[in-house]
């Protein structure tokens, strides 16, 4: 978890290549369907333009079945998810039903081990994402949206810490520094479960 830009795209990618687990990342399955010409990818581009939130249903059905059609991963990094208090409490209960229903997939049943939150300042997220979006050409890294983004992050975040804190999961990371060094403090997480 972290606002845009704090690295956690980059890092689950690294995570995942070392550690062989699968990486979903939500915000390319979004921008994925943003770019299908339906209703429901013209939908979900108009609200990730504005800098909103996707609604929840949509997101854990896209979550849900990425992670489904990849039943041999050793484990999933979700990147970017939950966006919301209702999205981790939706999740967890549709992982423990699954857990029960598809025993033979254990990986694809199991709530979160852990929950990795990378920690940066406002400005270096708006410095990386400006970056990314002179690169990459993404329309929703515009500065406007990539602040509204920041604002709707911030103000819906704390909820999700304080209820994967209390179930002692989340795992803080500073993430200002080089992502070499980032990615060192990420293996050291992942192997002190291990």
């Amino acid at each position: 978890m972290g606002g845009p830009g704090c690295g956690k795209g980059t890092q689950c990618e690294n995570m995942a290549a070392k550690y062989g687990f699968c990486h979903v990342g939500l915000g390319e399955l979004l921008r994925e369907e943003a770019n299908q010409a339906t209703v429901r990818g013209q939908q979900i581009r108009d609200i990730m333009l504005k800098g909103l939130l996707v609604p929840t249903g949509v997101i854990l059905d896209m979550v849900s079945d990425n992670m489904l059609s990849r039943p041999e991963s050793k484990g999933f990094l979700i990147d970017g998810f939950p966006r919301e208090l209702n999205q981790a409490k939706e999740f967890e209960r549709i992982a423990v039903k699954r857990k029960k229903s598809v025993c033979r997939r254990p990986q694809v049943g199991r709530s979160p081990n852990i929950v990795i939150v990378f920690d940066c300042s406002t400005e270096t997220m708006i410095h990386r994402v400006l970056l990314r979006g002179q690169k990459g050409h993404r329309e929703d890294d515009a500065e406007d949206v990539v602040r509204q983004r920041l604002e709707t992050h911030y103000t819906l975040c704390e909820p999700i810490l304080a209820f994967y804190q209390q179930k002692n999961l989340l795992r803080n990371i500073l993430a200002e520094d080089a992502a070499e060094n980032i990615f060192a403090k990420c293996c050291s997480v992942i192997d002190s479960l291990q």
